[in-house]
């Protein structure tokens, strides 16, 4: 027999593994999620019970994303020069042709 499970007869069949969710937890003093790794899990409410207990055991998270890793959509680092380079058509983006006074700061 093999590692895999089987499906009884008349069942649906058994995924082999469950499926890979990416945690994202927002702390109490912070604003914003931040992704504190990843666990695999049956469904989505699995996926947040067991995020809660792995990783806010302190009482540190007031919010909890769990995302299917397949869900999410990504760039590549192979993509970073053509989609972070500047808009060289769209010269509002960048000021610097408008000439700024003396007397104000910070700019």
């Amino acid at each position: 027999m093999s590692g895999q499970a089987q499906p009884r007869a008349g069942a649906e069949p058994v995924e082999a593994e469950w499926p890979l969710y990416e945690i994202f937890v927002r702390g109490k003093r912070g604003l914003n999620h931040v992704h504190v790794g990843s666990l695999h899990a049956a469904d989505d409410e699995m996926a947040l019970r067991h995020a809660r207990d792995v990783y806010t055991r302190r009482n540190e998270g007031v919010s909890i994303w769990a995302v299917r890793a397949a869900l999410v959509a990504a760039s590549s680092p192979d993509e970073k020069d053509p989609l972070f380079a500047p808009a060289n058509d769209k010269i509002y983006r960048h000021p610097t042709f408008y000439a700024i006074p003396d007397d104000v700061p910070h700019m």
